[in-house]
């Protein structure tokens, strides 16, 4: 059975909402950050962690040892493995990315900023990531936190993504541009 968006969205914001609320209260926002970044990178970097996330044939005792296992070896804090493993035993690991993405959003505007997830063709130099935060800032009108992400699909240029406007100056599509309008032509 397929999962809409909007249900991923409305779970995902449910469970960000709660973990943010407790982490607060615990004055723990910054561990949680920084250990759901980690989960995100490992999450990335490995095909059998996606695999045991997004499919629904592990059943929630396998996922939750794997989860278990995963937040002891990395150290996670104590809010953010019991999160991990709720989350788990819910049967909900299929939202994580989902979760931690909320996550950053609800923490970035209880300091005031907007996230900004940022796609770019190649990895972006400290002095990059200055000056397109300033960039943003302006745009924005507030500090703006960057999410980074590297897809070398898109040739060159960056794709910039704040609440529901998207910015896209990636080569790739202005070369799909272009052959849609060779196209009309001839």
């Amino acid at each position: 059975m397929a999962k809409s968006g909007s249900t991923i969205s409305g779970v995902a914001e449910r469970y960000a909402g709660s973990l943010f609320e407790l982490a607060a209260e615990a004055k723990a926002v910054p561990a949680v950050e920084k250990d759901l970044a980690s989960f995100e990178s490992m999450l990335a970097g490995s095909a059998d962690l996606k695999r045991l996330v997004e499919s629904p044939v592990f059943s929630s005792d396998e996922q939750f040892n794997a989860i278990s296992a995963i937040v002891k070896k990395a150290g996670f804090s104590a809010l953010t493995g019991n999160f991990l493993r709720v989350v788990a035993q819910n049967r909900r690991l299929f939202a994580v990315p989902g979760m931690i993405r909320a996550f950053r959003e609800i923490a970035a505007e209880s300091r005031g900023e907007v996230a900004a997830e940022v796609t770019s063709a190649h990895s972006l130099t400290a002095a990059q990531q200055a000056e397109l935060k300033t960039a943003l800032k302006a745009v924005a009108g507030k500090d703006v936190t960057i999410s980074l992400t590297v897809d070398p699909a898109l040739l060159g240029g960056m794709v910039v993504k704040i609440g529901s406007r998207q910015i896209d100056t990636s080569l790739r599509t202005k070369l799909n541009s272009l052959k849609l309008a060779l196209k009309e032509v001839g």
